[in-house]
């Protein structure tokens, strides 16, 4: 068995009136990737920040939150010795060029210098920047910052390595190439949390998902288990709300599940001859798909299909 590295028990965090998360719990193994969905405001990154001490979480007798021994409301520099973290915004400094930007970096972790330039080189040359390697950070694109925040994290071999979102704006063979070094980090028992908004990647490499709404966990599992337990295997979209409201819901069968959202009908069932037969008797051709559930059928049902309203 695994050994827990991350523990958090009954965190909470207030800002004002707004409670951000609510008596969340959950635990992260050695090694594994954990992930957290959610809608924008359902408090993913105050978690994070919280876990590597940038956030103070609520006081509570009966809170805790134990991050490889250390508690971030008192040990703060020890968590970000042995963390990588890259947040939402890239916050690069504008005025050094690329190298520059990550041989300052290099310093907070008393790196030698021929350590850390080739450490940075191999980093460069990974995330596809090496041929900016001397450039101003105010001429790369939004896409290459994102690149270099990531290669930033990586430069101390992280225990732990915090992902805000890390693919947000880049294309998907960088995307990928990100997810092989996940993955290879994961082999050396480097421990990766992450949020995403890409219910691809978070199925791909998430261990275990926590899906949280309005600061509470609403639902936890592996991802796989997640879309079993929840959700039937296939779906009818009816993207034509005319084509729709020629179906019946009175006469569909109980092995059908009927969800209506703003501007598409669905129909969940576990038999495609059932969708299939709803289809050819009700829809015509073009107006309709039948496919497999996913992970995005399972965050939805979780947390609605209205916005919420700290979006």
């Amino acid at each position: 068995m695994a050994e827990t590295v991350i523990n958090i028990r009954n965190i909470s965090k207030s800002f004002g009136k707004i409670k951000a998360v609510r008596d969340l719990s959950f635990s992260v193994e050695s090694g594994s990737c954990f992930g957290f969905l959610g809608p924008n405001g359902a408090g993913k990154t105050t978690v994070m920040k919280i876990i590597y001490g940038k956030c103070t979480r609520d006081k509570n007798p009966d809170s805790r939150a134990d991050i490889f021994g250390y508690d971030p409301a008192t040990n703060e520099l020890a968590i970000k010795y042995l963390s990588g973290v890259v947040q939402q915004e890239d916050n690069l400094d504008d005025e050094l060029n690329v190298i520059q930007n990550l041989m300052i970096y290099a310093r907070f972790y008393n790196m030698p210098v021929k350590v850390a330039k080739e450490r940075i080189e191999y980093l460069l040359d990974f995330l596809e920047l090496t041929e900016k390697s001397k450039s101003k950070i105010k001429d790369l694109s939004g896409g290459m910052k994102r690149r270099l925040v990531i290669a930033r994290a990586l430069l101390n071999s992280p225990r732990l390595l915090i992902l805000d979102e890390p693919t947000t704006g880049l294309d998907p063979q960088v995307r990928h190439l990100i997810w092989d070094k996940i993955r290879q980090l994961q082999k050396q028992e480097t421990t990766v949390l992450l949020t995403t908004h890409y219910m691809e990647e978070a199925y791909q490499l998430c261990d275990r998902l926590l899906i949280m709404h309005k600061g509470q966990n609403i639902m936890e599992g592996r991802p796989e288990r997640l879309l079993k337990e929840n959700m039937e295997p296939y779906v009818l979209e009816v993207r034509d709300t005319e084509a729709a409201a020629q179906i019946n819901p009175e006469k569909l069968s109980n092995r059908v599940r009927a969800d209506r959202g703003p501007d598409v009908m669905r129909y969940y069932s576990s038999q495609t001859d059932l969708l299939k037969e709803l289809a050819a008797t009700n829809l015509k051709a073009g107006n309709y798909l039948i496919r497999q559930t996913n992970l995005e059928d399972v965050f939805l049902k979780a947390t609605g299909r209205q916005l919420n309203d700290r979006q």
